[in-house]
């Protein structure tokens, strides 16, 4: 599929500034109300005409209960402080890391979105840089929430800017969407693409290409 090399709008753009700290930052603190979402399961299966007694269905409300904790386990969280431990190397050209598999659960219908991402950026002389792995944390970090393609694409983007203060950064993501393939226009196989550009990525259109031209090239 070809990716058009245009200018990102940010969109649902963050405001937050961050600074990188000596320690990393720790997560906020999150529950869940399991008995709470246990009732409320049990209620829905009701309200669609099902019968939570039934042996099917005795252990769906806390299994459900479960799923949910673990799939939204990004909520509350600020999964930037991933990218609070940087290093200096003697680079300062792109660094890519593309096809990150990610799921998300859209806040629309409370149906899984799926695909990947694809996050670039030019640390530059003043840039700062972090582990490989820390890219993928903050795709998990920003996707296991309520979310919409889009503004998951300007998170990533933002925290990468605010947090390692590079040149630029590009990050572009590809998914499909549940809510469209089993319920509505149904239509499995559609990709919705979403790309946050900022810097000299933003501003650049060669630059941008260049990258653009590697995630094609996959």
């Amino acid at each position: 599929m070809a990716l058009a090399a245009e200018p990102a709008d940010s969109v649902w753009a963050m405001s937050a500034d961050k600074t990188i700290e000596a320690e990393p930052m720790n997560p906020a603190e999150r529950t869940v109300d399991h008995d709470r979402a246990e009732r409320a399961v049990r209620e829905l299966l009701e309200a669609i005409g099902e019968d939570p007694s039934r042996d099917g269905l005795l252990e769906t409300p806390g299994r459900v209960a479960r799923m949910w904790a673990e799939v939204l386990s990004g909520t509350n969280n600020d999964p930037d402080h991933h990218l609070s431990k940087t290093f200096d190397i003697e680079h300062d050209e792109m660094v890519l890391v593309r096809d990150i598999p990610f799921t998300s659960v859209c806040e629309h219908h409370m149906l899984p979105f799926n695909g990947t991402a694809h996050i670039a950026y030019l640390p530059g002389s003043t840039g700062r840089f972090t582990g490989l792995s820390k890219l993928a944390r903050l795709v998990e970090g920003y996707s296991r929430r309520l979310q919409v393609q889009e503004r998951l694409t300007s998170q990533v983007a933002d925290a990468m800017q605010s947090m390692l203060e590079p040149v630029g950064v590009l990050v572009v993501i590809e998914a499909e969407h549940s809510c469209m393939s089993i319920r509505g226009v149904r239509k499995p196989g559609t990709k919705t693409v979403t790309t946050a550009a900022r810097g000299i990525y933003r501003t650049d259109s060669s630059a941008r290409a260049e990258v653009m031209a590697f995630i094609q090239g996959r």
